[in-house]
């Protein structure tokens, strides 16, 4: 007689996702807001949205994961800080336009779960949370067998906030003559891993933990520091100065991101001399022989954030960007295009 086959046989383990449910309860519960009004483990996270202090609300979204640097994470069995990148690359898209994120859900697919690796994970993704100042009110963890390799797992994330109306910023007020802050990243944040890792560890063949020139710890540890999380500084900027547009450095770097908010009318100038280019950046072209005009379509190349601002404040905007721990640069200014110029042009 065949014996009774259960969803554990197929690679499926319900109680060991229950464990891990419970283990992640308290992470959880320091990630929260006063708004949150239900816990994990219901079928949807509960938010009262608070529209007594706003009058116009509009609700900003935004999900993306980590890419391919969830390979080095893996590759190296250090995952406690991927959890901070899934959570920087929404939020980062939701403060530049204004908005306060309020809440994040996140999502975990693996083919077996490995339940002291995705309590790492959540770590990363409650300190997060923490930074930015929103709460974590869900998620999903999906086991797949033979879907994804054992080891091996993927990530996205999903984040909503709220900006006033009136308060939106979109870049439609930029003009001609603002001046362009640069914000510092902390690395190659979450961008350009396809390229980094077929130079670095495909091509050349290094190890995750080697020592290479002009580097101050070992390539996997450079590569797997966190993407920065500017809310807080940006929010602190907002309610204060007049800011025009804001680009997250994303996919695409410079020449696909700016264009995103600057007017028909006008180019962003970008003077490459402006601010310290971090060393990785120039280890990766040179090792790869990739051209300038390619680096700054592919990586942050140091900037992770940019905004757009009346050049009669600019001064006291890097003023108070330093008071908030932030390094910042002005590196460009908002002119006239004429027809055949480029949106972005890098000098």
């Amino acid at each position: 007689m065949q014996e009774k086959m259960t969803y554990k046989d197929s690679g499926v383990d319900i109680e060991r996702a229950n464990s891990f449910v419970e283990k992640i309860k308290p992470l959880v519960k320091t990630a929260s807001r006063r708004e949150v009004m239900s816990g994990i483990g219901g079928f949807g996270g509960l938010f009262h949205l608070d529209i007594s202090k706003i009058k116009d609300p509009v609700l900003v979204s935004s999900t993306d994961g980590v890419g391919t640097k969830l390979k080095i994470a893996q590759l190296m069995d250090k995952h406690d800080t991927v959890g901070i990148d899934l959570v920087a690359m929404s939020v980062n898209d939701v403060v530049v336009q204004g908005a306060e994120p309020l809440f994040f859900l996140d999502y975990i697919a693996t083919g077996k779960l490995h339940v002291d690796t995705s309590v790492r994970i959540v770590e990363g993704i409650v300190r997060g949370c923490q930074e930015a100042g929103c709460a974590l009110i869900g998620g999903e963890t999906a086991e797949m067998p033979g879907f994804y390799p054992d080891g091996e797992y993927d990530l996205a994330g999903f984040c909503v906030g709220v900006v006033e109306a009136d308060k939106l910023i979109d870049g439609s007020e930029i003009r001609v003559g603002d001046r362009i802050i640069g914000i510092a990243s902390s690395g190659l944040h979450s961008n350009g891993f396809s390229l980094a890792r077929r130079v670095l560890f495909e091509e050349r063949g290094f190890r995750s933990d080697e020592r290479l020139e002009g580097l101050q710890q070992p390539i996997g540890i450079e590569l797997l520091t966190p993407t920065r999380i500017y809310v807080k500084s940006i929010l602190n900027l907002i309610k204060n100065f007049t800011v025009r547009g804001i680009v997250h450095i994303t996919g695409g770097g410079f020449l696909d991101n700016i264009p995103r908010i600057v007017p028909e009318p006008c180019q962003a100038v970008i003077r490459k001399a402006s601010w310290r280019i971090p060393p990785i950046f120039d280890l990766i072209g040179k090792l790869g022989n990739i051209d300038d005009n390619e680096m700054f379509r592919v990586f942050n190349m140091g900037i992770g954030m940019m905004l757009v601002v009346p050049e009669k404040e600019h001064t006291e905007i890097l003023d108070r960007l330093e008071k908030l721990g932030e390094e910042a640069y002005s590196i460009g200014v908002i002119e006239k295009r004429e027809n055949d110029q480029p949106t972005v042009l890098c000098v």
